[in-house]
C-alpha cells in the first residue's frame, strides 16, 4: 500500500476532530467582554487541545516523510492513534461541563497518554517494517523526548487528585516540549 493514502486518511481524520473541537465550544450568553470570562477555561483548554492535536499531525507528517512503506500493522497502529486522538473532543466538554472536576481533567491525560502509546506504536510498527537500518530508526533512536513527555502526563493524571491545575500545567509543559517539530527527524530530511 502506498502510504499516501494513510496520510490522506490521517489528515481527514484529524481535521473533523478540528472542527468538532471548534463547534463543541458554546457561544458566550452576552455581548461584551464579561460574558467572555466563563468560556476563558474551555477555551483555553480548546487552545491546549488544538496545539496537541496539531503536533501530533506534525510529527506524524514528518515521520512520515522518511518512510517508504507501511502495511497493515501500520495501518492497524494509526487507526489506534486517531482513535485516541478522536475522544479529545469528548473529554474537553466532560471538563467543561464539570468545571475541571478531577475525574474529567485525569481522563484528558489519560486520552493524551494513549494517543502517545498509539503514536510509539505507530512509530515502531513503521521501523518494524521498513528497518531497523531505515531513516525514521536512526531519527527516533531512544526517543528520549517521547518516553520523558509519556511520564509527564501520566504523572499529571495521578497529581490531578492533588489538585487539577497542577495537571493542567504539566499537560502544557508536554505541549511546550513538542511544539517544536521534531529535530530528529527533520535533520534525516
Amino acid at each position: 500500500m502506498h502510504k499516501g493514502r494513510l496520510e490522506a486518511f490521517t489528515d481527514g481524520v484529524i481535521a473533523v476532530i478540528i472542527t468538532i473541537m471548534a463547534l463543541e465550544m458554546k457561544v458566550p450568553r452576552g455581548s461584551d467582554f464579561a460574558a467572555l470570562a466563563p468560556t476563558l477555561p474551555v477555551f483555553l483548554t480548546y487552545v491546549l487541545s488544538y496545539t496537541n492535536v496539531a503536533i501530533f499531525w506534525n510529527n506524524h507528517h514528518h515521520m512520515l516523510q522518511v518512510s517508504q512503506r507501511v502495511d497493515g500493522k501500520v495501518l492497524w497502529a494509526n487507526m489506534f492513534l486517531l482513535f485516541w486522538l478522536s475522544l479529545i473532543p469528548f473529554v474537553i466538554r466532560w471538563m467543561d461541563e464539570t468545571e475541571f472536576a478531577a475525574l474529567p481533567t485525569a481522563g484528558y491525560g489519560f486520552i493524551l497518554v494513549m494517543a502517545a502509546i498509539g503514536y510509539s506504536v505507530l512509530v515502531r510498527m513503521l521501523i518494524l517494517y521498513n528497518g531497523s537500518g531505515s531513516t525514521l530508526a536512526r531519527a527516533v533512536g531512544r526517543d528520549l523526548k517521547g518516553k520523558l513527555s509519556l511520564s509527564i502526563n501520566a504523572a499529571a493524571m495521578l497529581l490531578v487528585f492533588v489538585q487539577p491545575w497542577i495537571a493542567i500545567a504539566l499537560y502544557i509543559v508536554v505541549a511546550l516540549i513538542w511544539f517544536v517539530p521534531d529535530r530528529r527527524i527533520e535533520s534525516m530530511m
